[in-house]
């Protein structure tokens, strides 16, 4: 995988936790308990087959018709979330404002509540 700087990029975003989903060979990053990246992993080999993420539909359509590195989500919603070839083209910036995008999408999805409740339990070691 080329992008060897992914998973400290990720895990230094606050509250994002990171476990890894047997049943489906990926390794997930998440805020609250919800998913906004992911490393997919090829069986067998454990090598990263893709990274999934979610964005805004028009921005990852368009971005699926720049990169032929990106497609649709794999295994995912195919309007919400994209999946980016670990080995490809797609610029190291590119990827990283796109999970960014991601990150903040998760998280502005949560109630007001809901976030003081995550940056609560976060400060208090719960999660």
């Amino acid at each position: 995988m080329r992008y060897l700087w992914l998973d400290d990029f990720l895990m230094n975003k606050p509250f994002v936790t990171k476990d890894i989903q047997k049943d489906w060979n990926w390794i997930r990053y998440q805020i609250g308990g919800k998913m906004f990246a992911a490393v997919c992993l090829e069986w067998g080999t454990n090598k990263p087959y893709y990274i999934t993420l979610k964005l805004e539909p028009s921005e990852g359509d368009f971005l699926r018709q720049q990169y032929e590195d990106i497609i649709p989500g794999y295994y995912m919603n195919k309007t919400h979330w994209n999946s980016v070839k670990p080995d490809g083209n797609v610029p190291d910036d590119l990827l990283k404002d796109m999970l960014n995008k991601s990150y903040f999408l998760v998280w502005s999805g949560f109630s007001r509540k809901k976030q003081k409740e995550i940056l609560r339990e976060m400060t208090q070691g719960i999660l």
